[in-house]
C-alpha cells in the first residue's frame, strides 16, 4: 500500500468525530490535557496525534501548512491530500491549518494569518507536536474556559514563547489559536487567554 492510502482512521465518521470534540473541548477548557483515542498509521514524521486532529478539522476549503520537517517528505503532504482534500500551500500565511514537527523551532506566530478586525475567526490554528505535556515549560494560564487558573506544561517549546502567547492575545479578538499534540493527548491554547511562564 503507498504512503497516500496508508490507513486513516478506522471508522472514518466515528473516529472523525470523536477527535473532533475533543479538540472543540481543548479549546473550551485551555490548557487541559485530554486524551485522544485513534489508531492511525500516517507516514513520518508527521505524528500520530497531529494526524488525527488534521484529519478531524481539515478539509477541501482549508490550506494547510508543512513546517520543513514535514514539508521535506513528499509522502506526509500526499497523505493528507488524499485522505482530507485540502490543499498544502507554500504560504504560511494562506493556512488555515499549520502542522508543525518541531516545536522548539516554532515559527513567528506573525507568519500565519490573525484574521481581521471584522473577521477574526479567518485566523489560523497552529497545530503543534509535542514530545511531552507533563514536561518541559511550565505555563500559568488565566482567561475564559478557566475557573481560576490553569497550569500546563509542554514541551519542547521556544524559551520567548510565554512572551509570543501575550503578543498574540494583545491582538484579541484577532490572533492564532494553538493545540498542543502528542501521539494520544491534546491541549488548547485559544487565543483568548492570559499565559505567563511559571519559575
Amino acid at each position: 500500500m503507498s504512503a497516500a492510502l496508508s490507513a486513516a482512521f478506522a471508522d472514518p465518521v466515528l473516529d472523525a468525530q470523536s477527535v473532533f470534540r475533543t479538540a472543540m473541548n481543548a479549546m473550551a477548557r485551555p490548557g487541559r490535557v485530554l486524551q485522544l483515542d485513534c489508531e492511525l498509521a500516517p507516514p513520518a514524521p508527521l505524528s500520530t496525534g497531529a494526524a488525527a486532529i488534521a484529519l478531524a478539522l481539515a478539509d477541501y476549503e482549508t490550506p494547510l501548512w508543512l513546517d520543513a520537517g514535514l514539508a521535506a517528505t513528499e509522502a506526509v503532504a500526499n497523505w493528507l491530500r488524499f485522505h482530507t482534500g485540502a490543499p498544502v500551500v507554500d504560504d504560511p500565511a494562506r493556512a488555515i491549518f499549520a502542522l508543525i514537527s518541531d516545536a522548539g523551532a516554532l515559527p513567528d506566530f506573525s507568519l500565519f494569518s490573525s484574521g481581521e478586525q471584522d473577521y477574526p475567526d479567518r485566523s489560523a490554528t497552529l497545530i503543534v507536536k509535542v514530545d511531552s505535556l507533563s514536561s518541559g515549560i511550565t505555563l500559568r494560564l488565566t482567561g475564559p474556559g478557566i475557573e481560576t487558573t490553569q497550569i500546563l506544561t509542554a514541551g519542547p517549546l521556544p524559551s520567548d514563547f510565554a512572551d509570543r502567547a501575550a503578543a498574540n492575545r494583545s491582538l484579541f479578538p484577532r490572533g492564532v489559536d494553538l493545540l498542543l499534540v502528542t501521539d494520544n493527548a491534546v491541549a488548547g491554547l485559544p487565543r483568548s487567554i492570559h499565559v505567563e511562564r511559571e519559575g
